[in-house]
Order: C-alpha cells, then sequence, then structure tokens
C-alpha cells in the first residue's frame, strides 16, 4: 500500500532575488503541498528569500550492490520528488546556479525532506558550478591576424593551419576535445602533484606527457604548433589562477527541463574508461525490455561491463583475442601521471569501441580480433569479389558478438577497419561499419544471414570504395585517384573513411560524417557503389558522430559549435558531375543549429564553444520528447542536449560535475507505463573519469534519462 505525506510551506514573502541567483529563483508564491509515495523522496528547497526554482536534488546510495544516484529539478514552487527509489538509504542534498551545495542530510524513501539552499558566498564559489563550456570559452583563440600561418620564421603559426576555424576546430572535437572534457576544475587548474615549474607553459608541456595517452596528446597541439599552444592554454589557467571568471553565466533550468529525471549507476572500475553503451536494438527500441546495459571500454580494458538496473548490479566479461602476442596498450609511452603515478592503468589488446544490440538481444562490437595484415582473401589475387575490386593489406580493429543467454562470444576478423556500427532494416540485418578515419577509403559489412547460414566470415563480409560520379552516367567505371585530377570522362576515387554511420530507413542508403576541415558527410547507393559528398557550408566545419531521422534527414555535430542538419530533399541541382568530388553541391539542404552556451569572445562567427561528440536521433520517441527528435551529446555542457519544436532542451548532469558522453540509445520497456517506461541511456565516456568532480577512484557510470510530465509527477 502507498502511504501519502503532505508538506507544507510557510508563507514568508519574496521580496528581491538573491544577487547571485538567476531570475528564476526570485519572486515566487508560497509552496503548495509535496505528494510522496513509499518510494520516493520528496520536500521543498528554500534559501534566505523563499522557495528555490530550478536547483537540482540529489540523492546518492552506496547500500545496493552498486553506487546508485537520482538527481531532478525543483519546480517554480521550489518542490521536488525523487521517484522510484529502491529501499536503501540516501545521502539528499540541492546544489544549482547562485547556491552552493546544501548540508547533506541521510534519510529514506517514504520521508520528507525540506533542505535549506546556501546561497553562493561569491562569484567565484558561484562558479564552481558552472558546466565546462563557461570556463572553457575563456581560452583565447588566436587572431584572424595570425592565419593562414607563416611557420617558425614568420608568424609562428603552423603553415598547415589556414584560418582561425582551423585551429578552432584542432582544440575542439577534432583535437583535444575529442577524448576528454577540457574546462572542468581537473583540466582549468594545474594540479600541484605534477610537480613545480618556473612557469605555466612549462607545466602545460609536462602536463600533456602524463599517462599513456601522452602521444596523442602531444600530436594534437602539434597540429596546432606546440609553442602557441602550450602558451595559449598557460595564458588561460594563469588567468584563472589569478581569479578570472567566466564572462558568460548560465540559466536554471526551464521548461521541460525541469521535468528530467536522471538516474546513475557506477559500472566497471576506477582504472578504465567507457566509451560507449548499448541497452536495445535501434531499430526497434522495444528489444531487451527492463534487460541489461553492455558497454565497451575501448584502450583502457579486455573485458566489457554489464549493469543489470533492475538488480543494481554491475558485473563483467572477458573479450577474447585470436592473436594472444598481440601489443596491448599497457606498453604505450608515459610519464608519470598525477593521479596514478607511473602505473600503467590501461591494459587492451582488442580495443572494443562501440557496440550495437539485434533483434535478438545479442550485442554486436568493433573489437581488435588480431594482428594488422589481414587474411589472404582480403587481399590483391583473391578471388573475393570486393578483394578484386579494392584489395586490403590491413585492417586494425573488426567485430565480435556476445550472446546474453549463452555466454558465447564470437570473433569475425574484417578486411575492413571498424569503429561504429548499425543494422540496416533488411531481410539480412546487414550489418554496416564505419572505418574511423581515411586509412583504407572503403565502407565495409557484415551479410549476417549468411555469416549464420555458413559460419563463413570471408563470404559474409563485403566493402565498397568511395566512388564519386564525376562523369555522370549513374554507374561506377573507370577512375582516377584521390591524388589524381578529376577527369570528366571518368569517376573518381575519394580517400575517406565514415566515423559515424547511419542507413536511411526511407532508402537503405548509407550515410556517414567525415572528419577534418571542413570535412563533409557522404551517401553511399549500395545499389549502384556511388557515393555523394556534401560540405557543411561556413561558418559549419568539423563533422564527428553522425544519425539520421525516419524521413532521411541527416544530423551531424559540428566542431564550430552547431548541429548541422542535412536534408537532401532540398537539393536544387545536379548531384553528380565534374564538381561532385568537392562535395559543394547542395548548400541549400543545410541547416546550422548553435549549440547552447557561449562562443569564444574573440570568435565572430555563430555557433558555441560547444564541442559535441555524436548526434543520434530518438526516431522512436523513446524520451517522451517526441518521434525523430535529434539529440547531441553535450560534451562541454555536462549534458545531453535535444532540439525539441526549435529549441534547445538542456538535460544537465550536475553531479558529478564533467559529466561527458560519446553516445546514447534510447529503449521503451513499457509502451503503456506512460515516462515511467522509456528512457535515453548513456554512460560517462571521458577518458579520465578521475578529471571529474569525485576525483581518483570514481568509477565510469550508466546514466538513464526520463522526461516527466512536471517536476512532481511519480
Amino acid at each position: 500500500m502507498i502511504t501519502k505525506r503532505e508538506l507544507y510551506s510557510g508563507a514568508a514573502a519574496i521580496a528581491l532575488a538573491i544577487a547571485l541567483a538567476p531570475a528564476s529563483a526570485g519572486a515566487q508564491q508560497s509552496a503548495l503541498p509535496v505528494s510522496i509515495g513509499a518510494t520516493d523522496i520528496g520536500g521543498v528547497v528554500r534559501g534566505p528569500n523563499g522557495p528555490e526554482a530550478g536547483v537540482w536534488v540529489i540523492a546518492e546510495t552506496t547500500d545496493l550492490p552498486t553506487r546508485m544516484t537520482k538527481t531532478v529539478v525543483t519546480d517554480d514552487q521550489g518542490r521536488y520528488v525523487i521517484p522510484d527509489l529502491p529501499k536503501a538509504n540516501y545521502v539528499v542534498w540541492s546544489r544549482g546556479y547562485g547556491v552552493v551545495d546544501s548540508a547533506k542530510t541521510t534519510s529514506e524513501p517514504g520521508k520528507i525532506v525540506n533542505i535549506s539552499a546556501v546561497p553562493a558566498p561569491s562569484a567565484a564559489a558561484a562558479a564552481e558550478y558552472y558546466p565546462a563550456i563557461y570556463w572553457y570559452a575563456m581560452l583565447n583563440i588566436p587572431g584572424k591576424e595570425m592565419f593562414p600561418g607563416t611557420g617558425p620564421n614568420g608568424n609562428g603559426m603552423a603553415t598547415t593551419m589556414k584560418s582561425q576555424l582551423q585551429w578552432l576546430d584542432q582544440v575542439k572535437t577534432n583535437g583535444c576535445y575529442g577524448c576528454h572534457q577540457l574546462g572542468n576544475k581537473a583540466t582549468r587548474v594545474i594540479p600541484s602533484a605534477l610537480g613545480t615549474f618556473k612557469n605555466s607553459v612549462e607545466a602545460w608541456e609536462r602536463r600533456i606527457q602524463s599517462g599513456q595517452a601522452m602521444v596523442n596528446m602531444a600530436t594534437a597541439l602539434g597540429r596546432q604548433d606546440t609553442k602557441i599552444s602550450l602558451a595559449n592554454f598557460a595564458n588561460w589557467t594563469d588567468r584563472i589562477a589569478a581569479g578570472e571568471l567566466p564572462f558568460a553565466k548560465p540559466d536554471r533550468p526551464q521548461g521541460i527541463e525541469r521535468n528530467i529525471v536522471i538516474t546513475q549507476w557506477d559500472w566497471a572500475d576506477p582504472k578504465v574508461y567507457l566509451h560507449d553503451q548499448v541497452s536495445t536494438d535501434k531499430r526497434k527500441p522495444t528489444v531487451n525490455a527492463y534487460g541489461k546495459n553492455y558497454g565497451a571500454t575501448e584502450e583502457s580494458a579486455e573485458y566489457f561491463p554489464i549493469l543489470d538496473s533492475q538488480a543494481n548490479r554491475a558485473t563483467m566479461v572477458r573479450m577474447p583475442v585470436r592473436d594472444a602476442d598481440m601489443e596491448t596498450t599497457k606498453n604505450n609511452t608515459l610519464a608519470p601521471s598525477p593521479y596514478w603515478g607511473e602505473e600503467a592503468i590501461w591494459d587492451s589488446r582488442n580495443s572494443m569501441h562501440n557496440p550495437m544490440m539485434d533483434e535478438r538481444g545479442d550485442v554486436w562490437f568493433t573489437s581488435r580480433v588480431g594482428k594488422p595484415d589481414n587474411p589472404a582473401f582480403c587481399q590483391a589475387g583473391s578471388d573475393h569479389p570486393s578483394a578484386k575490386a579494392f584489395p586490403i593489406k590491413q585492417s586494425t580493429r573488426h567485430l565480435a558478438f556476445y550472446d546474453p543467454k549463452t555466454g558465447n562470444t564470437k570473433l569475425i576478423r574484417t578486411c575492413f577497419n571498424t569503429h561504429h556500427l548499425v543494422f540496416a532494416e533488411d531481410a539480412d540485418n546487414t550489418l554496416w561499419t564505419s572505418a574511423g578515419g581515411p586509412q583504407q577509403g572503403v565502407i565495409g559489412y557484415l551479410n549476417r544471414r549468411i555469416y549464420e547460414e555458413t559460419g563463413d566470415e570471408a563470404k559474409a563480409q563485403g566493402w565498397f570504395p568511395i566512388i564519386v560520379d564525376t562523369n555522370g552516367n549513374g554507374k561506377v567505371d573507370d577512375y582516377v585517384q584521390p591524388n589524381q585530377p578529376v577527369d570528366p570522362t571518368k569517376d573518381k576515387r575519394i580517400n575517406a573513411g565514415f566515423y559515424g554511420v547511419a542507413v536511411n530507413p526511407v532508402d537503405g542508403t548509407v550515410w556517414g560524417s567525415v572528419l577534418g576541415y571542413p570535412g563533409y558527410v557522404i551517401r553511399l547507393d549500395t545499389k549502384t557503389g556511388l557515393s555523394e559528398v556534401y560540405e557543411p557550408p561556413f561558418p559549419g566545419f568539423g563533422p564527428r558522430g553522425f544519425d539520421i531521422d525516419r524521413n532521411g534527414v541527416a544530423y551531424v555535430p559540428l566542431s564550430s559549435g552547431h548541429m548541422g542538419q542535412f536534408d537532401r530533399r532540398k537539393c536544387k541541382g545536379p548531384l553528380n558531375g565534374p564538381q561532385a568530388a568537392e562535395g559543394k553541391l547542395c548548400p541549400e539542404g543545410w541547416t546550422l543549429i548553435p549549440f547552447p552556451g557561449p562562443q569564444f569572445r574573440n570568435v565572430a562567427e555563430t555557433g558555441s564553444a560547444e564541442a559535441s561528440y555524436y548526434t543520434w536521433v530518438d526516431q522512436f520517441n523513446t524520451s517522451g520528447l517526441g518521434a525523430n527528435v535529434p539529440m547531441a551529446t553535450g560534451n562541454a555542457n555536462e549534458s545531453l542536449m535535444a532540439w525539441v519544436d526549435g529549441k534547445w532542451v538542456n538535460m544537465r548532469v550536475p553531479y558529478p560535475l564533467g559529466f561527458f558522453a560519446k553516445w546514447m540509445d534510447g529503449r521503451i520497456d513499457d509502451p503503456s507505463a506512460g515516462w515511467k517506461g522509456r528512457g535515453v541511456w548513456t554512460t560517462d565516456g571521458n577518458r579520465t573519469p578521475f578529471h571529474r568532480e569525485t576525483g581518483k577512484g570514481t568509477q565510469p557510470q550508466v546514466v538513464k534519462f526520463q522526461v516527466r510530465p512536471d517536476p512532481l509527477a511519480r
């Protein structure tokens, strides 16, 4: 039997908002009753001037098999209800913009917990709770007068840097921000454990050598120009150390943002990081209802974690390899880390990157199976149809799948590199893959029906080189190579590889994003073998992840701080011919939607300092926000961002600070259960989980987002 308790607030009038709080926390009426059930915690958050609207209330427990946290937002009267809490003891507190963390109270479901909000004592104290984007936007971007770079004997800027926007691309999604967040406390402050240095330039030079990713970090800064980049980051942290604060301030959650319920579970272990997780079949999100979530630990471990959210329990399964003597990331070059010292915490040979679930609940991974040299059937001289057309000598990541019913794992050696996965909506359940980068210049696939009928991994796979119809005859024929000029009598091959990948449900064409500056998206027609190339118009640049809606409209996050929307149906001119290889056809098909948050001060173009990693389209209304709603990872906003009816719904994760997702999916557990039967799932994908607010020992988390009809719905 569900019991109800009612809370009545005092009737104190509110005369004025506190100076540091947003306007939404200003004058309000007395709070009306809060009704809770036996599995809820509720109450009112009040500050010195009355109820606090739009602040977060957090309940966390370690009594369950794995740590669980649930977060909600107060309504316009400061009321909150945290629903559906398992029986346990919870620590409950509030935080928000304009206030600091309240005192923490231990309670349990079925209890009323009223919270006294604490106004931030200073602007600096208030800013500690801002998302990373507000701090990162303080970074100085070299002025346009520095471009194009003329090298060490000129203006010092690398000659490869042709424009300010190209440089910007490298300090955002396609450079530093691709692996971990910047602007959080761990990166905007030089840790004392790093050592003692003459100046901050030396400190930054040492910092980027820390840990097993030092080569990646040094390479990223080198592309921008190491000397200028180190000085720029040093200037940023020096200004912050001297007391400079963000020039922009975030607003408290408004409207739908106050209806969000966020549940988090620890999984894996503190020394690994998660790239992605999967909870259901993208094509049919009722698959695996109330089931387990599966993650990919990429370069950090040779197991994949599993979360049973119903039992609040996390486990793990080891992923095998065929070639036991493959190189492990444990041997990566490293300098001591301020967190882990000389310990090599990553140890992986298989580099599991992205999981995807099929209609049976089996989990498919991109995973390294063996050494780079390909089997003979992939190479020149093979009678394999794809190899005859375009032989491939090496591949560095392949396929694997796990059957949860039996616990069996199978490995599939592919000739092509794999990175992300997506199943087509066809009779063969074709599994399409991205390659991550341009090394091979092909788009690969596995015909699952053939693989299951024959067990022959060679027969079941194939790949397409990326051929553009520059002679305009509608078919693949002789083509020139990427380094050769266009010949109007021939086609042209493009040396590119998909990063994100999606299948258009309208016509079965395969689409993907291509990294680079300015980068582009590609459409492959598998019937003709021809591809179309579409470059985003400026000020848009720098694609990363990719998805498509049920109408065939494509969405891609851009390093420029936009979500790019591309609708091929709007194209007016021919989509082939001599100009097709340049990707500049159909600019009218693009719409650039600026992401939330401030833009860098000295960047005049639209956009924001957001560096979103991936876009996913909620095709089937798994979130409750509507069908075909595009969502982007708010990697600098510490959120997921949904584009709903022409406005952003910015679903921030306020605790622990530093949330950074790389993909998401949505599942419908019960179509008749309203908001409780739906949810969007993701995982904290930061390569440095110890950079989050809770520091060393922080585990990666599975995060579930649900949208209630109102902030008090139970």
